[in-house]
């Protein structure tokens, strides 16, 4: 049984269309039961009684419950970063849109994988060396995002002083959206982003309808 996969969309193809999730059994029980509990109110045996198997059944796939979580971040950062990039690929040599491309592209993220997305709050229980890789993974989507508003800056279509410190706030605007939003709520995700993607837009100083020209979001569930 594999640790965890790849969700996400290779650069060319719909960064905005969602399938249902697909994972193993053990770690799409494991996650509604993080989701519902949370990491440290979730035992290994709830987690095998959920599955159908027997604990030592369990630890023949994963080492320990860590490595569960470990398997779903790297699974929701693995889904989150190839969307982001091929959002940004997409928006071809025009910061503007490559920047609301990327901002689109975390929101649905953090919507239609709610629960995956979810998990960034349970990082305090990983041991050093995992939280470091989780970190890591996450720094190339912050610096995706920093090179495009520095493209911005350069092109004189954004009007921002600090390109990283813009980043890493917008990308915690956009990860919080995880703590509130709910799968079965009014509020589609594709409205969410397209909220986003406009209060983004203000932040670095892009002038207005400076996305027009592009296709409206479109994703499905």
């Amino acid at each position: 049984m594999a640790a965890g996969r790849t969700v996400g969309k290779a650069a060319g193809q719909d960064w905005r269309h969602y399938e249902p999730l697909d994972l193993p059994p053990i770690l799409t029980h494991a996650l509604d039961a993080f989701y519902e509990q949370g990491f440290h109110g979730t035992a290994v045996r709830d987690i095998a009684r959920r599955v159908g198997v027997t604990v030592p059944a369990l630890y023949y796939y994963y080492e320990n419950k860590e490595a569960i979580l470990v398997a779903l971040l790297e699974t929701a950062t693995n889904d989150v970063a190839s969307r982001a990039f091929a959002a940004a690929e997409e928006g071809g040599d025009r910061p503007e849109v490559r920047f609301a491309n990327v901002i689109e592209a975390v929101v649905l993220h953090m919507t239609h994988r709610v629960r995956l997305a979810a998990l960034d709050s349970e990082l305090r229980y990983l041991q050093p060396a995992n939280r470091k890789h989780y970190a890591a993974t996450r720094k190339k989507l912050e610096n995706l995002l920093t090179g495009i508003i520095t493209d911005g800056v350069r092109a004189k279509v954004f009007t921002v002083a600090e390109p990283a410190e813009t980043s890493r706030a917008l990308l915690g605007m956009c990860q919080a959206v995880a703590t509130w939003f709910r799968d079965d709520g009014p509020l589609r995700p594709e409205k969410l982003a397209a909220r986003y993607v406009a209060i983004a837009l203000m932040t670095v100083g892009a002038q207005p309808g400076s996305r027009r020209a592009r296709p409206r979001p479109g994703g499905t569930r």
